[in-house]
């Protein structure tokens, strides 16, 4: 059963995880499993990972069982102990016990029935006829059976449980059957009781072990409806598998869908990484080509302040020979009007 004070989410208690993912509803049994073992191996605990995988997704009844225990606690601890008086009762052959009990039986069992289907259907998942038939059956069978109330007390149950066939019901214990004879048996050497609590099946002392014809009647009944709660099971198993099947080949369809959109996607994705690798090639080209004609260019530029400082050396060579030309010239010019000194006056 769930422990008190368990928080949601991770936690390092496997028996706390199994709790968990037992009162989990079938369709979210088996995500959350991965998730709980996947949590246990990154914590490095391989073993309680193991047996979280290990664990199995029940059935809808199985589920509504288990969440009946975990969800009504205090009316699951009655019904068990009403389980262990009846089967007590049953062990002593107490006619009078057996007529209470299974009285009690009868309207617990559809009451917690009841109750199953109600948490079921808070959470989400209504339970069909057959479902609430496996509800009660396995009920019945945690009354009849030590071994089916201690696999139910544990709130792991992953499939339903079948009842005996052959455990009392109240009309058995007041209509003269196996347990009315076995609760009150007469011995051929005893007192004969008088006629008003002498039972009706001691009339005839002289055969007590031949069974009556109605003993043999339940006894073919009970054969009959057995068969027919196995068959009835087994229809069940079929149904869900075939569910499974169909849930699976629409996973599968819907897998198969996102697989092709994915390599669509990808072939996308790679013409669009071979038009850049072709964009980048055109660009490193274009770069290389830049930058061999900013190197021409630069060879150019050198060329040309070279040959612009050489001009400029030779225009200030010649700015210099003009100027001593022109002082040369205004030199002579001085010296020959001296020579030549003033003109003559006429006679």
């Amino acid at each position: 059963m769930v422990r008190k004070g368990v928080r949601p989410g991770r936690t390092h208690d496997v028996e706390e995880v199994l709790d968990e993912l037992y009162a989990t509803p079938p369709s979210g049994f088996v995500p959350l499993r991965e998730q709980r073992a996947a949590e246990a191996r990154t914590d490095g605990r391989p073993q309680d990972a193991r047996r979280i995988h290990a664990a199995r997704r029940p059935t809808l009844a199985a589920w509504a069982a288990n969440l009946l225990l975990h969800r009504r606690r205090q009316e699951s601890r009655r019904f068990l102990e009403l389980g262990r008086a009846l089967r007590e009762a049953y062990g002593n052959l107490d006619a009078e016990g057996i007529k209470e009990l299974s009285a009690q039986r009868r309207s617990i069992v559809s009451a917690l029935s009841r109750q199953a289907a109600e948490l079921a259907d808070d959470a989400g998942h209504r339970l069909s006829d057959a479902t609430r038939q496996d509800v009660e059956a396995t009920l019945r069978a945690v009354l009849a059976d030590q071994d089916a109330a201690d696999r139910w007390a544990a709130g792991r149950l992953e499939s339903a449980l079948t009842p005996p066939a052959d455990f009392p019901s109240g009309a058995g214990a007041t209509s003269g059957g196996r347990t009315g004879a076995a609760a009150a048996p007469q011995h051929p050497k005893s007192s004969q009781p008088s006629r008003s609590t002498r039972p009706s099946w001691s009339s005839q002392p002289t055969q007590p072990s031949q069974p009556s014809r109605s003993q043999s009647s339940r006894a073919r009944s009970r054969a009959k409806d057995e068969l027919a709660e196995r068959r009835r099971l087994r229809q069940e198993q079929e149904d869900e598998a075939r569910r499974a099947a169909e849930a699976a080949g629409r996973r599968l369809g819907d897998l198969r869908a996102a697989h092709a959109d994915a390599e669509q996607e990808l072939r996308r994705a790679r013409d669009h990484h071979d038009q850049a690798l072709r964009q980048q090639a055109d660009a490193e080209q274009r770069l290389h080509q830049a930058e061999q004609d900013l190197h021409e260019s630069e060879e150019d530029l050198r060329r040309t302040e070279q040959e612009r400082r050489t001009a400029d050396e030779r225009c200030r060579a010649a700015a210099d020979a003009v100027t001593r030309a022109e002082r040369e010239a205004r030199d002579a010019d001085r010296r020959l009007r001296r020579l030549t000194g003033p003109p003559s006056a006429p006679g």
